[in-house]
């Protein structure tokens, strides 16, 4: 409560004002600094908002907020976490009402950065050394002291601190965000994924959000003759099939193609790009727009995530490397099981884009169907122990030849079972159990329903489907219409029932892989 004592603190009191939760200053939201003022006299608030009407500090005015009950003050702090100081009176429902709003201020709410200003009017209620010693407040000052100088540099004050332990932590957030993202940069093993997720995490180490400001970002490779969008975000996204110079604005292009022929990145006015080079040549650029010019502290963040970036960036090209040439080791050894029994590796390949189609329509997750893809194309890898004579016979089978036939599904699975390659464990289930039958009636360990691994089923269809379709030394290509009409009847007893009803459903596709691998006829 005001005393009678109070100097020319009361002297710029306007008795006409009525209290206001609006700003003073007629800037943006982000461009002013919160001030509560929490007092049950209402002369108190307005005469602060008189003198500190025209306060501006490191180019922000202030936005004032009023309380003048404990519930009224605790509604209002609450709905501003961001508050950078309030002005707080400690005898107001009760004589202790500032000390419990402090507590609850810092316990409950956890605003540590806020700038607590204790202002009473009755100092023996609440003697400044045990206030300060019990209670977590920055400043304590008797109203009667409180000139307009001294409530104007005690606000000054503590604006100071406030910005800087907002900075602190900012930097500290910042610094955290590269760590974590960092790590999961290495996590992330396709190219468009990881640009994708370099230009989400840049958004955030920089406290952006497209939601609240304009943003443009692009993570762009070049190849040997063109540059290629990874990925975008912001006002021009693109789908993954837009050409550059049909989505990226003329200046931006220009800019990134510079980067490109200049080979080093830079930081401009409203956007920088970053520059980065793997040893096998491969050059990529990120271009980020923002509404203003970034901070040193910004930059130097940008640095040292670029330099995780560049290693990142390094080992996923190394990684396509292995991984490409795994999946021509793969098709090989499967194209060189085929080809002994006189089938040509379009077999393998049909099948491989039929069991992914499948395999995705099911459900399964991108990567996963990608795993299966490459694995169904192994699924008979097992035949190099079969020999040439029962392989390639053009006649019936004897009991025996059969036998011997059936456990190119064992041998497979030998081969291949003792890798922990997630491809190469999916390709010995394929091997393995590509020819058990939905009835149980299968081979070579006689399983049913679900007990049949979803790569076996799929593998199933889609070799069976394939098959059918194709002339072999023992038989000729069966109609479209027939092998329909086979999948009908055998639906629950040699494969998956939903499995079927989903493979007529992308019929059309399958289709069009076939007609894309089609036999050359000699």
């Amino acid at each position: 409560m005001a005393g009678d004592q109070q100097d020319d603190f009361l002297l710029f009191a306007d008795e006409s004002d009525e209290p206001s939760l609006s700003s003073t200053s007629s800037a943006p939201h982000g461009d002013r600094w919160k001030v509560i003022i929490v007092d049950d006299e209402q002369e108190i608030h307005n005469v602060t908002r008189m003198v500190l009407g025209d306060f501006e500090f490191d180019g922000k005015r202030l936005e004032m907020f009023s309380a003048y009950t404990e519930a009224e003050a605790r509604d209002v702090i609450r709905s501003h976490p961001d508050v950078a100081i309030i002005l707080l009176d400690v005898v107001m429902d009760h004589d202790d009402t500032g000390l419990q709003i402090v507590k609850y201020i810092r316990e409950e709410l956890k605003y540590k950065a806020t700038r607590i200003i204790l202002r009473t009017g009755q100092p023996g209620q609440a003697p400044e050394k045990l206030v300060i010693t019990n209670y977590d407040i920055n400043d304590y000052k008797e109203k009667t002291e409180l000139t307009s100088q001294k409530l104007f540099t005690t606000v000054m004050s503590a604006l100071r601190s406030y910005r800087d332990i907002i900075v602190i932590e900012n930097n500290k957030v910042g610094l955290e965000k590269i760590i974590n993202s960092s790590a999961d940069l290495f996590e992330l093993k396709s190219m468009r994924k990881f640009a994708s997720g370099v230009l989400t995490q840049l958004t955030s180490i920089l406290n952006l959000h497209k939601n609240a400001l304009h943003c443009n970002s692009y993570a762009v490779s070049k190849g040997s003759e063109k540059i290629y969008i990874l990925a975008a975000s912001g006002d021009y996204a693109p789908n993954e099939d837009d050409r550059i110079e049909d989505v990226v604005p003329a200046e931006v292009l220009g800019c990134i193609e510079r980067t490109f022929r200049e080979k080093r990145g830079g930081f401009y006015d409203d956007y920088f790009t970053c520059y980065f080079q793997s040893k096998t040549g491969s050059e990529n650029v990120i271009y980020f727009e923002g509404p203003t010019p970034l901070s040193e502290w910004n930059r130097y963040l940008i640095e040292i995530y670029s330099s995780n970036v560049s290693v990142a960036f390094e080992n996923i090209y190394l990684n396509e490397e292995v991984e490409n040439t795994q999946k021509e080791i793969i098709f090989t050894l499967g194209e060189i099981a085929e080809t002994r029994s006189k089938e040509t590796g379009y077999h393998v390949k049909r099948v491989a884009e039929y069991s992914k189609l499948l395999a995705l329509k099911y459900g399964l997750p991108e990567e996963e169907a990608e795993i299966v893809r490459l694995a169904s194309s192994m699924h008979d890898v097992g035949k190099v122990a079969v020999p040439d004579e029962i392989l390639n016979k053009p006649g019936k089978l004897t009991e025996e030849e059969f036998e011997t036939i059936k456990n190119h599904t064992n041998h497979g699975y030998a081969m291949l079972n003792h890798s922990n390659r997630d491809i190469i464990k999916a390709a010995a289930i394929i091997a393995h159990q590509h020819h058990e039958k939905y009835d149980g009636s299968g081979y070579p360990s006689g399983l049913a329903g679900e007990d049949i691994h979803i790569y076996g089923r799929i593998a199933a269809i889609a070799d069976v489907f394939d098959a059918l379709g194709s002339e072999r030394v023992y038989k000729k290509a069966w109609p479209l219409d027939n092998i329909l009409a086979y999948f009908r009847e055998e639906s629950g007893r040699h494969f998956d029932p939903r499995l079927v009803e989903l493979f007529f459903e992308i019929m059309p596709c399958i289709l069009k892989i076939r007609d894309e691998y089609a036999e050359l006829k000699g």
